[in-house]
């Protein structure tokens, strides 16, 4: 057996005040996560528990995410976090504030 690509999902998420890059990139795994089911893994029997589930997000400050806190937003599998050079920072000219978008691509693999 080896491991196969069976679920690609994105999505996108904010912080859009106060510059919180783990609280972008959390929104971003719940935004992909929720265009998502597992059917396919409950039709084939297979434990959720041994999925291999693979989280790339991109943001502009990526030594600003804290990926404990990303890998506890999934809810199945087991988890690698990756943080890369991405997203986008949207400052506010009238203040200090910047909207912060984060990226994410999930990739679950099982072992068929």
């Amino acid at each position: 057996m080896s491991l196969k690509r069976v679920i690609t999902e994105y999505g996108t998420g904010n912080d859009l005040h106060g510059g919180d890059y783990t609280k972008a990139a959390v929104r971003a795994v719940q935004d992909a996560i929720h265009h998502s089911s597992l059917s396919l893994i409950r039709t084939l029997g297979i434990d959720s528990r041994t999925m291999q589930v693979e989280v790339t997000i991109g943001v502009q400050r990526p030594d600003m995410v804290a990926s404990e806190a990303v890998k506890a937003a999934l809810p199945h599998g087991q988890v690698v976090v990756r943080v890369v050079k991405g997203g986008l920072d949207v400052p506010d000219e009238s203040s200090a504030d910047v909207a912060i978008v984060a990226s994410a691509a999930i990739t679950v693999r099982l072992d068929l």
